[in-house]
């Protein structure tokens, strides 16, 4: 059985926002049985011996799928993707489109949205000149997807894979109104990715069973 290394307790800041969830959004759009072996990360549980075997960086997530260890969230996604066929693309030309936006939204999208994110928590809180160089780097990506979603309904295929589950993820970064008001098609598709059942009921459970520290 898989075996996602999955958050138990985390501080407050970063609940809700964890990779790990991506992980486990993948494994119940797929019905792929798993159980989560839970990491206290205030705790300590990231400086064991044992998980620094898993991962040298002491991060989550990790899945063990019978003794295959991966990390990093986007090599998880198309490792399940991959494996299961499913929120793939049966043909080579799709799979690579599927490979390329997981690449987009890790490399393009994540990186300026994330700067982002940090910078607006109050201990981060910079020089506005520092925020608006963010803002703008964030906002020329965004005008990239913008133009992309132009006539398209998902960003690889004409299906829902795992890049459009880690894309619609990364997005998830962008709580500032201003980054999503010039770009509508973004601001949908988000709501549109975000709206499926199988994130409501990770939601859900990810809150139930995931304490604040």
């Amino acid at each position: 059985m898989l075996t996602l290394y999955g958050f138990s307790r985390v501080n407050r800041i970063a609940h809700g926002r964890t990779r790990d969830l991506r992980i486990l959004w993948a494994l119940e759009e797929m019905g792929l049985p798993y159980r989560i072996e839970g990491m206290d990360h205030p705790a300590g549980d990231f400086s064991s011996e044992a998980f620094r075997a898993l991962n040298p960086f002491q991060q989550l997530p990790v899945l063990d799928d019978d003794g295959v260890v991966l990390s990093e969230s986007g090599a998880i996604l198309l490792h399940l993707a991959r494996k299961s066929g499913k929120l793939y693309a049966p043909d080579e030309a799709g799979q690579a489109s599927v490979l390329r936006w997981c690449f987009v939204a890790l490399s393009t999208l994540e990186p300026p949205l994330a700067f982002f994110d940090v910078l607006s928590w109050d201990m981060m809180k910079g020089p506005a000149q520092q925020r608006d160089f963010v803002q703008g780097w964030a906002g020329r990506h965004l005008g990239g997807l913008e133009r992309w979603l132009e006539g398209r309904e998902f960003v690889a295929t004409e299906e829902f894979t795992v890049a459009d589950l880690l894309v619609s993820h990364v997005l998830s970064l962008a709580q500032e109104p201003a980054l999503l008001a010039p770009c509508p098609r973004v601001a949908a598709y988000r709501e549109r990715c975000l709206a499926r059942p199988a994130w409501a009921k990770v939601r859900a459970a990810y809150e139930a069973r995931v304490q604040k520290d």
